[in-house]
């Protein structure tokens, strides 16, 4: 592959992309609340979206939308999920749309819509109609930033990326941007995510690599073990960097894009762990040598989600008895006198069994403000990973308090 750049920009630093965040009003604290995303032409689009059977009305309408496998422009609310509110809020959604595509001279099926924040309130609709307009109008092409600040709600870090390679002899780039810090958990998309590409792709390409990365990269972060209604990551092509096209599965542009596109979903996936609610440490769980994916999927699960393995890690105790015991209540298959557990390089379970290891050792490596965690269940050949956090005093705060 021609070198992979990380740039500057985020979503708009491919060819052809405009941004903008504002405030409306849907925040109490007077931050922005409302972002637009738009490319110059009607992009060739994917998605990927959560799991739960509850889904809020801006997500079933971007649902809808995005069968065309084309659309303009994401708009964005936070403050406010737009779920469980009846029939308004699908009208709600509607409207939003109709007034983008209004502004951007499209149709209203070009529009996908996103909302986060709280669930069962219904939409601001003067203030959000407010915020389209002056967000519309006030796109720019380094606007990607100011974007991103307008989907955050707990977050306490922006989270955006952009890169930059070579194919069929023209710059291609690839920006991305998304929020979430809690009711993280996967089956997508746990979050909201935007990706931008100049690169000219075929809708087919596009929506399979955007769906194999998804699986281990948004798909594998977990910060509370709960899944959200609204969240989504929704992909844009617009062909504006005008390579030829990536339309064979088996090329090598093809295999570069997705490379690209695999690092900018790592980094916003890491992102989101690092930046979970009160958390003060990213762990990365491994579990190999497992019988079947299934099982290293299992075992990487529940370690990943359990409330006892993160309060350990906060409290910064090697207590591997938590991981071993996570393991064995996931239902995957292995035996528990062969397995290994180390934290970081050090290993502190063999065999099943306990290891007289440096204690001080174990805590200054969690003491570390990332942290590696493998499990070796000497089953099989396969692996699977995730990102996780610590379950810190301030973790109970935020949500104890959310709609307060």
């Amino acid at each position: 592959m021609n070198g992979m750049n990380i740039i500057e920009g985020g979503v708009t630093a491919p060819k052809g992309f405009y941004a903008a965040g504002t405030a409306c009003g849907l925040k109490k604290n007077g931050k922005k609340d409302l972002a637009v995303v738009s490319s110059e032409d009607i992009a060739v689009a994917a998605g990927v979206f959560t799991t739960n059977t509850v889904k809020g009305h801006s997500l079933q309408l971007t649902m809808e939308h995005i069968k065309s496998g084309y659309a303009k422009a994401v708009v964005i609310n936070s403050g406010n999920a737009n779920a469980c509110v009846g029939e308004q809020g699908y009208k709600d959604a509607c409207d939003m749309a109709g007034l983008a595509a209004q502004l951007l001279d499209c149709n209203p099926e070009n529009i996908l819509v996103g909302s986060t924040g709280v669930i069962g309130m219904p939409l601001n609709m003067p203030s959000v109609r407010s915020g389209i307009r002056t967000a519309v109008s006030t796109l720019s092409p380094d606007g990607g930033h100011s974007a991103e600040e307008a989907i955050m709600t707990t977050d306490l870090e922006p989270k955006e990326v952009a890169v930059e390679i070579e194919i069929q002899e023209k710059k291609v780039r690839i920006g991305g941007m998304a929020k979430g810090s809690g009711m993280i958990h996967p089956n997508m998309a746990t979050m909201i995510g935007v990706i931008t590409t100049d690169a000219n792709i075929s809708r087919s390409l596009l929506d399979k690599a955007l769906k194999e990365i998804v699986k281990y990269t948004f798909n594998r972060v977990s910060v509370d073990g709960d899944t959200s209604v609204c969240d989504m990551v929704v992909m844009l092509a617009n062909g504006e960097a005008e390579n030829e096209g990536i339309v064979k599965e088996a090329s090598i542009e093809y295999k570069d894009f997705k490379a690209a596109l695999e690092l900018v979903c790592n980094v916003l996936a890491r992102s989101i762990a690092k930046d979970g609610e009160g958390a003060t440490k990213l762990v990365e769980i491994k579990v190999d040598g497992a019988f079947s994916e299934e099982d290293a999927y299992k075992a990487v699960c529940s370690v990943a989600k359990s409330p006892l393995v993160k309060t350990a890690f906060f409290g910064e105790d090697a207590n591997w008895g938590r991981i071993i015991t996570a393991v064995g209540y996931s239902e995957a298959e292995f035996d528990p006198n062969l397995v290994d557990i180390f934290i970081g390089e050090l290993m502190v379970c063999r065999n099943g069994t306990a290891l007289n290891f440096d204690e001080e050792a174990a805590k200054k490596i969690l003491k570390n403000k990332e942290i590696k965690v493998t499990i070796n269940l000497k089953r099989g050949h396969f692996s699977d990973r995730m990102w996780t956090c610590d379950f810190s005093y301030d973790y109970v705060k935020i949500n104890g308090s959310y709609r307060s």
